[in-house]
């Protein structure tokens, strides 16, 4: 059995960071279903550049798997009413949109107790719902300038770099994931509902963690470090090996003697310069120095055979390389799916595993699931026929 068999989830989302969160929870076994305006749908259906051979947009499959689509305009006062009898059936709604656009839509819970008491309304926005900006548009990337992402990473001195994924998105999509089963608890717990609201801007500096606490409680402006080096572990970045390059993390200090042993200088472990954090970081390009010196006279490969699980470390990889990585295979990371029009596809699984396998349902195709869903309802046929004539769905 999955864990969220029986959780009826209805998602009015678009693009990434909505659906990503709500395709874990149906990658958990929840029904989730994904709202969409008829003849239209998610933008992300027709996003580029790569296409499977049926037409469909590869980036949107990445975000939809396991869903089912239903075409419903809410902005008819008709669309409207479908949905509260969707929402009477549900568990939650999920919903990612501008922060001034949910009420607006009828999708919050003072909008919606009435139909259903228990009904979990979780909101991802770019800003939050209220404030100066609930208005306003936003995006990962905006995201990650004005939260300060920009100033920490890259190489000192190059000019401000966004990390290279979408990772306020998915961290945002995350939260909402939480938000929804969170609540669902605590719904069942004491039969009421609630709004639940996460925010791609506050989720930005949530991502800041520990360096946001050294600010507010040090003063300290944490910048970047030389070859992604972490802001206090040493030695904990990249070091150059004869043929490129390895990452070594000792994150403890256990692990320091271990890499000094591994690396045929055990001296090292107990130099006064060296011997803990402190120093270490104290003496950050020495320790560097040191190390290239020392791991340039073997190949990143050898030293990986050599430091296997005694040194945290690992190869620096692009994205081929990762993928094709045998341990990848060797831990089912990638899921195998059966696309109509198509043939196989591959996606990566979801890494929220359990005994049972993850359901492997290609994304719906546009409205494909709104008969059978709005049947289960009690619409007859000439119900869903006047709904079709007058384009509700």
């Amino acid at each position: 059995m999955l864990a969220l068999e029986g959780v009826r989830v209805l998602a009015v989302e678009q693009y990434g960071a909505g659906p990503f969160g709500t395709q874990f929870l149906a990658d958990a076994g929840a029904e989730v279903i994904k709202i969409e305006a008829p003849g239209e749908g998610d933008y992300a259906r027709a996003l580029g550049p790569h296409f499977f051979d049926n037409g469909d947009s590869q980036f949107w499959h990445s975000f939809n798997r396991n869903k089912k689509s239903l075409t419903l305009d809410l902005k008819k006062p008709e669309g409207q009413a479908v949905f509260r009898d969707l929402v009477a059936t549900a568990d939650a709604v999920a919903s990612n949109s501008r922060g001034d656009v949910a009420e607006r839509l009828g999708l919050t819970y003072a909008q919606l107790a009435d139909v259903n008491p228990t009904i979990v309304c979780a909101h991802l926005s770019a800003y939050g719902r209220t404030g100066s900006r609930a208005s306003w548009p936003g995006f990962d990337f905006l995201m990650q300038a004005e939260a300060g992402h920009f100033s920490v990473t890259g190489e000192p001195g190059s000019p401000p770099t966004r990390l290279g994924l979408s990772v306020v998105d998915l961290a945002t999509g995350l939260g909402l994931a939480f938000a929804v089963a969170s609540g669902i608890v605590g719904a069942r717990a004491t039969g009421k509902g609630q709004d639940l609201d996460t925010s791609l801007f506050h989720m930005a500096h949530m991502l800041n963690v520990y360096t946001a606490t050294w600010y507010l409680n040090a003063g300290h402006v944490q910048g970047r470090t030389a070859r992604s080096g972490h802001a206090s572990l040493v030695p904990c970045q990249l070091y150059r090996t004869k043929d490129g390059w390895v990452y070594i993390m000792c994150n403890k200090e256990k692990f320091w003697p271990a890499l000094c042993d591994a690396i045929g200088e055990p001296g090292w472990a107990t130099d006064e310069r060296f011997r803990t954090f402190r120093e270490r970081l104290a003496n950050r390009e020495l320790v560097q120095e040191l190390l290239d010196e020392r791991l340039s006279e073997r190949t990143t490969a050898e030293w990986l055979k050599i430091f296997s699980g005694v040194v945290p470390s690992a190869p620096v990889y692009d994205l081929a390389q990762a993928l094709d990585n045998p341990v990848v295979a060797e831990q089912g990371i990638v899921q195998d799916l059966e696309l109509a029009g198509h043939g196989p596809i591959r996606m990566v699984d979801t890494p929220v595993r359990s005994a049972t396998p993850t359901p492997a349902h290609p994304a719906s195709s546009l409205g494909a699931d709104t008969e059978k869903i709005l049947s289960g309802l009690g619409y007859d046929k000439n119900r869903l026929a006047q709904l079709r004539k007058a384009g509700v769905i």
